[in-house]
């Protein structure tokens, strides 16, 4: 108290006391964030907020990154009171502009957080009653007063950001189009003279994210020699389809290779034909992007990654793949990395020791030592498990 009246602050010790305490109470939940997360997305998976936006797969990508932002936002506001909690994190507000472009409803957005909220004030109350933190019930309820504040603000400033998105797109001159291309995507009927576009012939869905996607996709388009349904998704979004018989993603790739298309990366279906064709080669690229926002490429073929893009869209089975397939290896620093390379270069090379041992810079026996001791500590074959083994290493390069 002397030093606090040394430095003139006129602060009493119960105060004092109750700020440290919140202080440390948020640093306790700040440590389980982790745990935190998971348990919000688990309850989001297995309950009916879990269909809202599914198809989108930016959304989906965006939802993580947005309620990672809001739990930091409400821990932030706990710890400082009146101080924080009260600037909108852009992760938030990018992800409300999202919902609105998907047709997510803005009651689901909200209950969302909500949920988010009452899982961290769950967490808030463990802490709390843990046999070794010492605080007082008085802080707790400051701290849950603070927090139900954050969340009042959030609530307010999402609403007011989807109600502009909302404005702004139906302003637009290409609000109706994406409208339509939405009520066909979900089953819905359209004619292709009010979309401009031949939906009975043959379709090359694509996704383009980046500065200038949709201008990208245009200038594809014009080098193919294809017809082009583009809609924007948003500022660095576009979703489109070219139309022209004998077309393929190789073709795509091969202009995109050859075009000035800046930092746009492109996720590409297969081609399919007539209106469940088009339906179809967009879900594709959908897979697709999935991989793409994890690796960002210049193009991502969903041929090449179909397995990847399946298992990524459940984030439960990822991590069991990784789990039994590459954590018998061991970690980084206990050789798990030499095994991990060996078996990379290995599959790479089409199992082909030599060449295997040639791009690791090693003998064929010492590629062959490694391999032994992967089958030995994975109690089964390499060559019978070849498919699970690539995924569950590209997961691990993802971050999956």
């Amino acid at each position: 108290m002397g030093l606090l009246v040394a430095w003139g602050l006129d602060v009493s010790v119960g105060l004092v006391t109750r700020t440290d305490a919140r202080v440390e109470l948020v640093a306790r939940v700040r440590a389980r964030r982790i745990e935190l997360e998971e348990v919000i997305f688990a309850r989001i998976r297995d309950g009916d907020l879990s269909i809202a936006g599914g198809e989108d797969s930016e959304y989906v990508a965006g939802l993580r990154t947005a309620v990672s932002a809001a739990v930091e936002h409400g821990l932030n506001g706990i710890e400082l009171g009146e101080e924080g909690g009260h600037a909108t994190p852009p992760e938030v507000v990018a992800q409300a502009h999202r919902a609105a472009r998907a047709g997510v409803s803005v009651d689901t957005v909200l209950r969302r957080y909500v949920l988010g909220s009452t899982l961290l004030g769950d967490f808030l109350m463990q802490e709390a009653d843990s046999d070794d933190f010492v605080g007082q019930g008085t802080m707790l309820r400051e701290a849950l007063s603070a927090q139900a504040a954050v969340l009042d603000r959030l609530m307010t400033a999402i609403t007011d950001e989807y109600t502009g998105e909302l404005e702004r797109s139906g302003r637009s001159p290409g609000r109706r189009r994406a409208e339509m291309v939405q009520r066909l995507l979900a089953g819905g009927r359209g004619e292709s003279t009010e979309l401009g576009y031949d939906l009975a012939g043959r379709h090359l869905g694509v996704i383009a994210t980046g500065v200038g996607a949709a201008e990208a996709l245009s200038s594809v388009a014009r080098e193919l020699g294809c017809a082009l349904l583009c809609v924007g998704r948003g500022e660095h979004t576009a979703w489109g389809w070219f139309g022209r018989r004998g077309l393929d993603a190789g073709e795509v790739e091969r202009t995109l290779e050859a075009a000035e298309a800046g930092d746009v990366a492109i996720a590409v279906g297969e081609a399919g034909v007539g209106v469940e064709g088009w339906r179809l080669t967009h879900r594709q690229a959908q897979a697709a992007l999935r991989v793409a926002l994890h690796d960002r490429r210049r193009l991502t073929r969903y041929a090449d990654v179909a397995l990847l893009a399946a298992v990524l869209h459940d984030e439960a089975l990822s991590a069991s793949i990784v789990n039994i397939y590459l954590s018998p290896l061991g970690d980084r620093q206990n050789g798990g990395a030499v095994l991990r390379d060996t078996l990379r270069a290995y599959l790479a090379a089409e199992r082909n020791a030599s060449s295997a041992a040639s791009a690791l810079g090693v003998t064929r026996h010492t590629v062959e030592n490694r391999l032994r001791t992967i089958e030995e500590k994975l109690g089964q074959r390499l060559r019978i498990r070849q498919a699970e083994l690539e995924v569950a290493l590209r997961l691990e390069e993802l971050g999956g």
